[in-house]
Parts: C-alpha cells; structure tokens; sequence
C-alpha cells in the first residue's frame, strides 16, 4: 500500500494560494510546501501572518520540519521560505531548473549582480530525485509549462501539483508567463495524471468558481472524468485552449513585484542607507496590460 501522510492546506484569500503541511504520522516529520510571505502591495507593508499560523500549527501538532519546498518561483505572492528557513533550520529545495527562471528575470530587471546559479537555494531537484519526510518516500517530477521550472513533489499517495492543475472545474494553470508553454503543460499534465487514479492531487491556487468554498483536493480519477481541460484528450486542442484563453488573462497584479523576491528563495533586498528596503518594478517589460 502506498503511504498516505497527514495533509493539512491552508488558504489565503489576498492571492488565492493554498500552502500545505504535509506530515508522516508515524514519526512526526514534515515538510512545508509553497508558504506565503504576506505583502500588501498598496502599503508596500510585509508581514508574516501566514507564515506564523503554520508555524503555530506545527508547534500545536508536535512536528518537526525536515524542509521548506516550493514547488517554482511564485508570480503571485512572495515566498516565506527564507523567514521560515530562520524560523525551524530546515533545508530550502526547488527545482533545478529555477537557474532558468534567474537568468530569464535577471535579464528583465537588469539586475547584474544577481546571482543566477540557485545557491540561494540548499538544495535544486532534478527530476526522479527522491527524499524523505520521516519514513515517507518523497520524488520528484519535472512539470513545467506554467514556468520553466515548476515540479510536482509526490510524498505517499498525495502529489503536489501547484500551478499545473487546478480543481477540476477551474481547469489548468496559465502558461503565457515568460518562458512558458501550453504544450509543455499538457505534457506535465500527462504525466501527473499517469499516477494511479487513487493519488490525491493538492492544487496551489482555487479562485473560487461561482463563489463556493475555496478548495483544493482532487484526485487523478477526479481530474480525468471531470475537468473540462484534460476532456479534449488532445495536445492540439489543448494548446489551442490554453492559448486562446490566457490572451484573455492580465497579468498577476504582484507578478513584478514577486519575482524578484522568490528568484532568490524568498529573500526581500537588502536595507538601504536609510534602512528602507526597496524593489524595483521595470517599466513596460511585460505584454498583457489591462487597460479596460
């Protein structure tokens, strides 16, 4: 029998982000997958709001953080890896393609010192790396589409699939971003569902179809039968889908603002003279303006 970790998700309204625990029962171990690092970006104010509630969370269930993952550099909220990192000691681990994304976005933010080799990270999976969380066998699968270096972290019987699927009646992820690819996506999308029908599929983001409740839960069985995504059954139509559908989408409000932070693990910039620390929003770098 596969494995089946204790699972616990927790939403944030402001970006619609789902960030798990996901715990081995028997030795008390845990990782922490996607957290968010709140920021208010009329204010400009930071906070670690989010990030604190797991933690509480963790204390209230006696756990012991074995890693801090996230699943590819985040378009619509920063990254608390790095504060969580201070906060339990645990290791940081994205996927080895980020050194992509870094010197996609170095490029954009002409941000010369940046260093775009992921050591900002403790350790980059490639695909078919494996780890553990307690006695729970943990691998990982290559997944991009939405980025150039997304993955999916399959720990027991429960896949991680953040930005690829989403619940079965809001469909896939966008894949116009820089570097992005519908037909990649559809082959990311092939493979997660070539895990048995049982596995459960945990989403990163649920916008709320028709205003219900926000969920976040599936399984592959679900996602075949249900979503009207995958019922093309056909790369073709999928791209043909996807595309047409992401020319409809603005881009993410803090797509800017974020990426600087989480191409570096999470880290916010450095203090300046005045100890204010700042970020820097280039100007007609990206396609998709809302206008109306």
């Amino acid at each position: 029998m596969t494995a089946k970790p204790d699972v616990k998700g927790f939403y944030d309204a402001r970006t619609f982000s789902i960030q798990y625990v996901v715990s081995d029962p028997a030795t008390r171990k845990c990782s922490i997958i996607d957290p968010v690092l709140d920021y208010d970006e009329k204010s400009g104010a930071t906070a670690t709001r989010n990030a604190d509630t797991i933690l509480d969370y963790i204390r209230e269930k006696r756990l012991s953080v074995e890693w801090i993952l996230d699943t590819h550099p985040h378009a619509d909220h920063f990254s608390a890896a790095r504060y969580l990192k201070e906060k339990t000691g645990a290791p940081t681990a994205i996927g080895a393609r980020v050194v992509e994304v870094q010197k996609l976005w170095k490029e954009i933010y002409n941000w010369p010192d940046l260093q775009t080799d992921g050591s900002q990270w403790d350790r980059l999976f490639e695909a078919g790396d494996t780890f553990t969380v307690g006695e729970l066998q943990g691998r990982v699968l290559f997944s991009p589409g939405h980025t150039l270096a997304s993955i999916t972290y399959v720990i027991g019987d429960a896949a991680f699939v953040h930005d690829t699927l989403f619940m079965p009646d809001s469909g896939t992820a966008r894949a116009d971003f820089p570097g992005g690819s519908a037909k990649r996506l559809w082959a990311s999308i092939e493979e997660i569902l070539s895990l048995s029908g049982e596995t459960r599929l945990f989403t990163g983001h649920d916008y709320q179809p028709d205003g219900r409740e926000p969920l976040w839960e599936s399984t592959v069985a679900e996602q075949k039968r249900s979503n009207p995504h995958i019922a093309v059954k056909d790369e073709a139509a999928f791209v043909a889908l996807r595309e047409a559908r992401d020319k409809t989408l603005p881009m993410p409000k803090l797509i800017l603002h974020a990426l600087q932070v989480n191409i570096r693990g999470g880290r916010l910039s450095e203090p300046e003279g005045n100890g204010k620390r700042y970020l820097k929003i280039p100007l007609d770098a990206l396609a998709g303006a809302a206008w109306e």
